[in-house]
């Protein structure tokens, strides 16, 4: 995330706190409930060059979470539970659902111990070739790569291109560059290549990084066991469905489900799409999540919940607790959904308007 897209964004949070206005708009803008995701929940690390420390709260800043939601009275549900008060339109009390994407160890290591000791439901998605230890975690291969040289070269659009990355700042810009043209790109195999081909140029053993940062199947299934968690498909190969085939889009539907079913005798109801903005996943994938049958499908589309998505279920949208912005003040102005109405044009949700 650039430096003024960041500024930006705490400005707004900002305003809308201490102008009062999240509290003026909650009533219009509230909604029935939310769900926050998360991806990791680990002490913060050493270093400056962090591109995806948005991806990051800590273990002190997410037990300050808990604590709030659990004094906010609001009811913190499973999936399931969230799933039957939209079809059957119990409303009476405003809910909250947690979800974590991609099945990080340290998920385990530092939230699990948190939301045990608050007996706080919650959904992990899992991405079957992390914990299978063959999944390409791209973004981060890209940080290494970057964070470990002082100057890369790649192809780009068929060219041979050298990119300076010793300062820090050098560093930033090219993550930035590099991000934002990998996603461009058309195809997840485009994508894949050129990260690939880089990881092997530079010394960065990408399937290493699922060992290193993933939990284990045995680590899912005794996180499974415990009646407070769900677990969730989020596709095999964590592709931006959007840029592959139909027939791809349901083999990693089925396929993921199917890998799941097996390591840890639980079938996943519930899909996470990965990624999840509208480069990624749209009607196509939202029509054929229902068509293979889970319940729910959730995008990260930022917005809470309003009664209409019950006719919406599968393009749920999301508040993502970014690393990038660790204050209760603006969970409080995000949990009001005032934000999130402001980013989708004060419609009441981008699916639900």
């Amino acid at each position: 995330m650039s430096g003024l897209k960041k500024t930006i964004i705490r400005a707004g949070l900002e305003t809308l706190y201490f102008s009062g206005a999240h509290v003026a708009l909650r009533p219009f803008f509230q909604g029935v409930g939310a769900i926050l995701t998360l991806h990791h929940v680990r002490p913060t690390r050493p270093g400056s060059f962090q591109p995806n420390r948005l991806l990051e709260v800590s273990p002190g800043f997410f037990a300050a979470v808990v604590r709030r939601l659990k004094r906010s009275g609001l009811d913190i549900v499973s999936l399931d539970e969230m799933y039957r008060r939209l079809v059957q339109r119990d409303f009476k009390r405003r809910f909250v659902c947690l979800t974590f994407d991609d099945g990080y160890r340290d998920n385990l290591q530092w939230a699990y111990p948190i939301l045990k000791k608050h007996e706080v439901p919650f959904a992990l998605y899992v991405p079957t070739s992390f914990p299978d230890r063959i999944g390409e975690i791209w973004w981060v291969a890209l940080e290494r790569v970057i964070a470990n040289n002082d100057r890369i070269g790649l192809y780009v659009d068929g060219k041979e291109r050298r990119f300076d990355c010793a300062s820090l700042d050098e560093k930033r810009n090219i993550y930035e560059q590099l991000y934002w043209w990998l996603r461009s790109l058309e195809t997840e195999e485009e994508l894949r290549t050129v990260v690939r081909d880089l990881a092997a140029r530079y010394g960065v053993d990408m399937k290493a990084l699922c060992d290193e940062l993933c939990m284990s199947w045995e680590d899912i299934a005794e996180l499974s066991r415990d009646p407070l968690v769900t677990i969730g498909a989020h596709t095999v190969n964590h592709y931006m469905l959007k840029k592959t085939p139909d027939r791809v889009v349901r083999a990693e539907m089925e396929m993921s489900r199917a890998v799941i079913e097996s390591a840890i005798g639980i079938r996943p109801e519930h899909f996470s799409y990965p990624v999840g903005d509208p480069s990624s996943a749209g009607p196509r994938e939202f029509a054929i999540a229902a068509e293979v049958g889970f319940k729910t499908a959730v995008t990260t589309q930022p917005g809470v919940l309003f009664q209409e998505h019950r006719n919406h279920l599968m393009a749920l949208p999301r508040i993502s607790l970014n690393g990038e912005f660790q204050q209760l003040r603006y969970l409080r102005v995000l949990m009001s959904g005032t934000a999130t109405a402001m980013w989708n044009g004060f419609r009441r949700s981008p699916k639900a308007a």
